[in-house]
């Protein structure tokens, strides 16, 4: 055999095994440089959007999309209004996803409400009057 045909034989075999994946292993982190092939991991994509809480009857539950969440601690003012310092019948503010079943609402005056997907859930658990 002869030089050249050898030299592109093993040329074609490195490059199958870069393309299969034989090169080092992906060893981590969101992005992973792997022998000149990029890596990029899927993560879920944090988003914050403006949002308008409804506190008429409190603070217990929101609806982003198609999802129904509650609040991991609900608020009150105990006769089943918004506590002191929350406008009424909404609070404007911003709702940051962090993930499918996590989102947090904050707004210009302080307030943080910790909120959490309702699995299955279809509708509100009470209708506000």
């Amino acid at each position: 055999m002869s030089e050249r045909p050898a030299q592109i034989i093993v040329a074609l075999m490195l490059a199958a095994g870069v393309l299969t994946g034989c090169a080092e292993p992906d060893t981590g982190g969101p992005e992973t440089d792997t022998g000149g092939a990029r890596v990029v991991r899927s993560t879920p994509a944090i988003r914050t959007i403006p949002f308008d809480l409804l506190t008429h009857c409190g603070i217990d539950e929101a609806r982003i999309g198609s999802t129904y969440f509650e609040a991991e601690t609900p608020l009150s003012n105990g006769s089943g209004s918004p506590p002191e310092g929350w406008d009424n019948p909404t609070q404007r503010g911003t709702m940051t996803l962090k993930s499918e079943t996590e989102a947090v609402f904050t707004d210009d005056a302080g307030h943080e409400v910790n909120f959490r997907a309702r699995p299955g859930a279809s509708a509100f658990k009470r209708i506000c009057a």
